[in-house]
C-alpha cells in the first residue's frame, strides 16, 4: 500500500497506468501473432469548427513514447486547434497501444487547463494574471495546471513545489491566516509582520478584507507600511461581496482622496474571464484559481486511421493520415496528409519523435510557447468580444 494515492512516474513508463481492456487486447494480438503497421491520430473534432482550444501537456507526451518504436508527428505546445489531429503516431500497434490512456490523459487534461487559462489571459490582456489554482486538484497535478497556465501566457503561480519541478519562482504575499493569527483588531501588527520578516524581494502586498471593510483596511495598511506597501488585494468571499466593481472604486477613491502613495490593487477569490473583463480597467492584477485548475479537458481520442498502409477508421471518424494547417487569415484547415496543402497553408503538425529519438530543434520552453499562443490567438480573434 503506497503513502499517497498516487500511480508512479514507472507504472505509467511501463504502459501500467492503462485501461484493462488495452491488456486484453495485448494477450489476443500476441497470442495470433498479429501486430498491425498502423498509424493513429489524436483529434478532438474531426472538421474544423470555429471553437479553438490550446494544445498543451506535449512535454508528458514525448516522455512517454520516446524510446518506443514509433515515429510521431505533432503541434508544439501553445497552438491553437479547432478540428484534425493534434498528433500523429505510426508504427507497429502493439508498440504504443497500451500508452493511449495516459497519452490521451496528458494531452486533454493540460490543454483544457491551458485553453481556461488562455480565456483568462485574453480577458484581461495588460493585467497581471497569477494562477492561484493549484488547491482545487490532487497535489500530484499542481505542475501541470502551473506549467498549463505558464503555456496560456499567464504571469505566474503561487505553487512552490511546482516553481521547484518548473524552474520558476511561485508568486505570493499573505492568506487571511496570518492576519487571523494576530487577531481581529490587530491587523497592522500582521502586515508590519510580513513586512519586517519576509525577503525584501517579496513585494509589499496587503491582504485588506479580513475583519473589516475593505476602504478601511486598506487605509489602515497605508498608514501602517507607508512607502513600503506596493500593493493590497482584495480577496472578499463572494457571499460578501456585492458589488466588488464598486468596492474596488470606492477604495481606489478614498486612496486618492487621501493623496495616498501609488498603491497597486489586486483582486482574487473565485474570478473567471467574465469578472476580469468587468474589472480590468480599475485594478492591476488578478489571482484565478479554479477558472483553470477546474477546466473540463479537451475530449481528445486516439484512432487508428491507417493499417498496413490502408485508409481504415471506425464509424464516425477520417480515414488516412491528415495534416492540419493555419492560413495567413486564420484559417484553420484540415486534409489528407498525401495531398496538396492549401494555398499560402502553415502545416501545424510537425516531425516529432523518430523511431523513438526526439528530433533535433524540439524544446519544450514555456515562454516560447506562451508566445506561440499569444501570436495565434491574435491571429484567429480568440476570445474577441
Amino acid at each position: 500500500m503506497t503513502e499517497f494515492d498516487i500511480v508512479d512516474a514507472d507504472a505509467i513508463r511501463r504502459g501500467r497506468a492503462t485501461d484493462a481492456y488495452f491488456d486484453r487486447m495485448e494477450t489476443v494480438l500476441e497470442a495470433a501473432g498479429r501486430n498491425p503497421h498502423v498509424v493513429a491520430e489524436v483529434t478532438a473534432d474531426q472538421f474544423p469548427t470555429g471553437e479553438f482550444e490550446l494544445f498543451a501537456g506535449l512535454k508528458d507526451a514525448v516522455a512517454l513514447l520516446s524510446g518506443h518504436d514509433v515515429d510521431v508527428d505533432a503541434m508544439p505546445e501553445g497552438r491553437l486547434f479547432d478540428g484534425g489531429p493534434v498528433m500523429r503516431i505510426e508504427g507497429p500497434y502493439l508498440a504504443f497501444a497500451r500508452l493511449e490512456t495516459s497519452l490521451l490523459g496528458f494531452l486533454s487534461h493540460a490543454s483544457g487547463m491551458a485553453t481556461a487559462a488562455l480565456d483568462c489571459r485574453v480577458a484581461a490582456p495588460d493585467s497581471s494574471v497569477l494562477s492561484f489554482g493549484a488547491r482545487h486538484v490532487h497535489p500530484s497535478m499542481t505542475a501541470a495546471v502551473e506549467r498549463s497556465a505558464l503555456v496560456a501566457g499567464l504571469d505566474g503561480f503561487s505553487h512552490v513545489a511546482a516553481g521547484d519541478l518548473l524552474g520558476k519562482e511561485p508568486s505570493g504575499t499573505m492568506p487571511h491566516a496570518l492576519v487571523i493569527a494576530y487577531g481581529r483588531g490587530n491587523q497592522e501588527e500582521a502586515w508590519r509582520a510580513f513586512d519586517e520578516h519576509v525577503a525584501d524581494d517579496v513585494p509589499r502586498i496587503a491582504l485588506c478584507d479580513t475583519y473589516t471593510d475593505e476602504v478601511d483596511e486598506v487605509l489602515r495598511a497605508v498608514d501602517a507600511l507607508g512607502e513600503n506597501l506596493s500593493g493590497v488585494r482584495l480577496d472578499t468571499t463572494g457571499s460578501r461581496r456585492g458589488d466588488f466593481r464598486h468596492i474596488i472604486r470606492e477604495v481606489a477613491w478614498e486612496l486618492d482622496a487621501r493623496d495616498a502613495p501609488d498603491v497597486d490593487l489586486f483582486v482574487s477569490g473565485g474570478l473567471g474571464p467574465a469578472d476580469l473583463r468587468e474589472l480590468r480597467d480599475v485594478v492591476e492584477g488578478f489571482g484565478v484559481g479554479g477558472a483553470v485548475a477546474n477546466a473540463d479537458p479537451v475530449d481528445f481520442a486516439l484512432d487508428i486511421v491507417e493499417v498496413d498502409g490502408e485508409p481504415a477508421a471506425k464509424r464516425g471518424k477520417l480515414s488516412g493520415a491528415k495534416q492540419a494547417y493555419r492560413t495567413a487569415d486564420g484559417g484553420h484547415h484540415v486534409g489528407l496528409a498525401d495531398r496538396e496543402a492549401p494555398a499560402d497553408a502553415e502545416p501545424l503538425l510537425e516531425p516529432l519523435l523518430r523511431d523513438g529519438e526526439l528530433v533535433d530543434g524540439w524544446e519544450f520552453d514555456v515562454d516560447e510557447a506562451a508566445e506561440r499562443a499569444l501570436d495565434d490567438a491574435a491571429l484567429v480573434d480568440y476570445g474577441a468580444e
